[in-house]
């Protein structure tokens, strides 16, 4: 997928492992808020790429301050390539998966779903998904990139005076739909 990518920056980082297993929305959220000021390195792809946050993220909230718990989310692929990668960009490319392959789509929407809802995506699940013919970007990155694009959303517009998490997976959650009744 690398001529749709937007959002590119070659530049070294200093990163220190980080872990946390999904949970539910608050509960990943009120984590992810905790976590210091740095860049972590938070899952590794079966590809050797990694998926890391770094924090404080660009986020601006009224009157042009900084977000002090927001944080970006990259695909980085060392030694210093870091893809800042996008809602659009996932949905894209899920669409793209749609067209060429439906089946295989709605099984990592699916995970998708689980990730969504607070289940740690498996790993078993991941290399199957990973293994089968697809278009674009690996399923795995998709679906470990969201897992963190999630809790970041869940961060900056928590609910119940905003939908967090819930106002991405509306687009994704009407993609699935749409396959399983065609």
């Amino acid at each position: 997928m690398p001529s749709k990518r937007k959002n590119i920056y070659t530049h070294s980082i200093d990163l220190k492992k980080l872990q946390i297993k999904n949970l539910p929305h608050d509960e990943f959220a009120k984590y992810i808020a905790q976590i210091p000021y740095r860049g972590y390195e938070v899952e590794k792809l079966q590809d050797g790429r990694k998926i890391i946050i770094a924090k404080p993220g660009g986020k601006r909230g009224m009157y042009g301050t900084i977000k002090k718990e927001d944080f970006f989310v990259f695909i980085f692929e060392p030694p210093d390539t870091l893809w800042q990668i996008s809602h659009k960009q996932i949905y894209m490319d899920l669409e793209e998966k749609s067209v060429s392959n439906p089946e295989h789509t709605i099984k990592i929407l699916e995970v998708l779903e689980e990730v969504y809802n607070g289940v740690e995506p498996k790993a078993d699940v991941i290399k199957q998904l990973n293994s089968e013919k697809y278009t674009g970007e690996s399923p795995e990155a998709l679906i470990k990139a969201y897992k963190w694009i999630w809790g970041q959303e869940d961060v900056n517009y928590p609910p119940p005076k905003f939908k967090g998490r819930a106002m991405s997976w509306e687009g994704i959650s009407e993609l699935l739909r749409k396959l399983k009744n065609k």
